[in-house]
């Protein structure tokens, strides 16, 4: 395995676990040599998962059934997860969603505190329980942001708000705890394609093929194993130097301009040379 990859004898705990990109982030760290902790509302959707990554990786996988939202559960998964391994390493602060898609002029006050409380509060509940136990490894946490963080998403404008707070969290955080040695990075994933993002598109007729061929410079939506890759790299030795920083995954954004490259021979020419 390259260097500093190895996460042999390292305890993880990833929030929201049990499905999408959380549950390939799991199952890297776990390929990695991680044990795993996946905590998540839903037991019988961790259980599978859980089962899965034992089977790909005979690694350990605790799991621990967890509303992120409650500060109480926080701890409890934490204590459970150090009672079970001995240690705690890596946290993914990865639970998340937003909840309907509405203007913000209409948008239920209801739904505005549980956004912000699922998507940005969640993961201090998590990382307040975790630092004990993270100072005393050298561990690090990696909060899951979104693209919607980095440019904002009209009708989801909590979901933003919160995205965008999880990565000034991050800046703050690492600020505080690196002296104490614990690193805080931060991943903002684009267009992926999880397991919800493929079903919702399917029920609203969403052509994300054609939109991520407009919008990205890639030409493509992204895949949830390429999100863990650059969620396991910053929960790894090789970004020992790295903290406070948030790594867009989103394909690149196209930028306007007045001609087409490939079709301009005089300055294809100009870029050739040395």
């Amino acid at each position: 395995m390259l260097e500093g990859f190895d996460l042999t004898g390292r305890v993880a705990i990833v929030t929201g676990g049990g499905t999408g990109i959380g549950g390939a982030t799991a199952q890297l760290l776990a390929e990695r040599g991680a044990d795993v902790a996946l905590a998540g509302r839903r037991a019988e959707k961790l259980e599978k998962m859980a089962a899965t990554i034992r089977e790909a990786t005979g690694r350990r996988v605790f799991i621990v059934a967890t509303d992120v939202r409650k500060p109480d559960q926080c701890q409890a998964m934490v204590d459970a997860v150090v009672a079970e391994f001995g240690r705690l390493d890596i946290l993914i602060n990865n639970a998340g969603g937003a909840h309907g898609h509405v203007g913000l002029h209409k948008m239920d006050l209801a739904k505005w505190d549980r956004d912000i409380q699922l998507n940005l509060s969640a993961a201090t509940y998590c990382s307040q329980a975790a630092f004990p136990h993270l100072r005393k490894t050298g561990g690090n946490i990696v909060n899951i942001s979104s693209m919607a963080g980095v440019n904002g998403t009209q009708g989801v404008a909590a979901y933003s708000a919160a995205k965008a707070g999880l990565q000034m969290l991050t800046k703050v955080m690492s600020a505080e705890w690196g002296p104490r040695g614990i690193r805080v990075n931060c991943v903002a994933p684009g267009m992926t394609a999880t397991e919800a993002a493929v079903s919702g598109w399917d029920t609203r007729g969403f052509d994300a093929a054609t939109v991520a061929k407009q919008a990205f410079s890639l030409g493509r939506y992204g895949t949830m194993r390429e999100m863990a890759q650059a969620i396991v790299f910053f929960a790894s030795d090789a970004a020992s130097y790295v903290t406070g920083e948030t790594l867009a995954v989103g394909g690149g954004a196209k930028i306007g301009g007045m001609i087409n490259v490939e079709d301009d021979e005089e300055l294809g020419t100009l870029l050739e040379k040395p």
